[in-house]
């Protein structure tokens, strides 16, 4: 039996564990595409979909909307010039999607001969199995085996999970995550530096991150009188600070290096919105009030970020540890100041796995309620209602309704 840091038992051996996160995860792969298919029946043929004359097959079905784009990518790059309208603002263009993933694509395209829906459904494929085994080992460490396996049955069935065999980049931003936070959980601060700057070649979640960084590196200094930080490991943790900082920055800057204006990133995203130009925090209190009211938008604005720091301050989130428990707040936090919430807001809820754990009560220090059947009492209805929601969620959101429809 291993011992893990948190003081608890495991009695699966590593090796074993994984096969089992393989196979769960697996498991959810197949009723995710056992849903596209049910779903890919009513998907009238289209532009998007190859064409009016063409058939809808399974793979032009799973490169639907970024995914075209994504193709572009992958096939044309990036233009040198940003578009302009008539008025001269920015359009939509390329640069508001990061280059990792299709980038990726296009090596293995140009290996295989493959076309970019079969290519890039399956990177994403083989990442999401790649994010599940290390947010399995992950919280393997923290809640114990029981606890791990649910939490990622539940995070691979979330309604927007079907994104993560779909060609977007969902699954290669949730492998870098964990692994980024992997490897701080294992004091490996190179290992942590070289992660942050691949994220941010995937999603611009590296300011969130470097908070994350920082308060572990304090957590690890508090710690300096029982287990001495040797300069070495000083450099090291500098080293995953300033890695967090290029990830937030270095997209923005290579665009700005490749079109040469300075603004040419917040101009793109600005493209996407609904408003003329990136604004803090605003979008939300005004899409609140339209959706909920005047009286109720502002309400749910308070309610909703106490409630996500109650869940994870308290003594019921004590296993996720400071790195989880952080991520937990920065990243909404993030999404708050810069994201224009609509119909996507699913797709990134994805990342806030650490909640999964509160809500199964696997986080109490004690081990209080993490036995199995207790467990499977919690995860069995919510699993059941994460189904469902895919189902909607393919189907209301996924599925392209010409001649134009609102993005998933």
């Amino acid at each position: 039996m291993t011992a893990t840091p948190h003081g608890h038992g495991l009695g699966t051996r590593r090796s074993v564990f994984i096969l089992w996160i393989v196979t769960l995860y697996a498991g959810c792969r197949l009723v995710s595409t056992t849903i596209l298919l049910l779903v890919m029946r009513h998907q009238v043929p289209s532009g998007m979909t190859g064409g009016e004359g063409s058939p809808v097959t399974f793979w032009s079905f799973a490169a639907l909307w970024d995914g075209q784009w994504y193709e572009r990518i992958a096939i044309d790059g990036y233009p040198d010039v940003l578009p302009t309208d008539g008025s001269g603002h920015v359009s939509q263009n390329a640069w508001a999607f990061y280059p990792l993933f299709p980038m990726a694509s296009r090596a293995v395209m140009a290996l295989t001969g493959g076309s970019f829906p079969v290519v890039g459904t399956l990177i994403a494929v083989l990442c999401g199995f790649g994010a599940a085994v290390l947010l399995g080992l992950l919280l393997r460490e923290r809640i114990g085996e029981p606890a791990a396996y649910l939490v990622v049955v539940l995070w691979a069935s979330f309604p927007a999970s079907v994104s993560l065999q779909l060609a977007y980049t969902e699954s290669l931003a949730m492998l870098l995550l964990v692994a980024f936070l992997y490897a701080l959980a294992r004091e490996r601060w190179l290992v942590a530096t070289a992660v942050a700057v691949l994220v941010g070649l995937s999603r611009p979640i590296g300011i969130p991150l470097g908070l994350v960084t920082l308060v572990v590196v304090i957590v690890r200094w508090r710690g300096r009188e029982t287990r001495p930080v040797p300069v070495r490991e000083y450099a090291s943790m500098a080293a995953a600070l300033v890695g967090c900082a290029v990830a937030g920055f270095l997209w923005p800057a290579i665009i700005w290096w490749r079109t040469g204006a300075p603004s040419a990133y917040t101009d793109t995203m600005a493209a996407w919105r609904t408003y003329p130009a990136v604004e803090l925090f605003a979008p939300w209190s005004d899409k609140a009030r339209y959706f909920l009211g005047e009286v109720w938008g502002p309400i749910w604005l308070v309610v909703v970020p106490i409630v996500i720091v109650a869940m994870v301050a308290g003594p019921w989130a004590a296993r996720l540890g400071a790195a989880l428990r952080t991520w937990t707040i920065a990243y909404p936090a993030y999404l708050a100041a810069v994201l224009d919430p609509f119909t996507s807001i699913f797709r990134y809820l994805i990342p806030l796995f650490p909640l999964l754990v509160v809500i199964l009560g696997a986080g109490w220090a004690d081990r209080r309620g993490a036995s199995w059947g207790r467990l499977l009492v919690r995860a069995l209805p919510l699993l059941v209602l994460f189904v469902v929601g895919q189902y909607w969620w393919t189907d209301e959101l996924w599925r392209f309704v010409p001649p134009s429809d609102y993005p998933p």
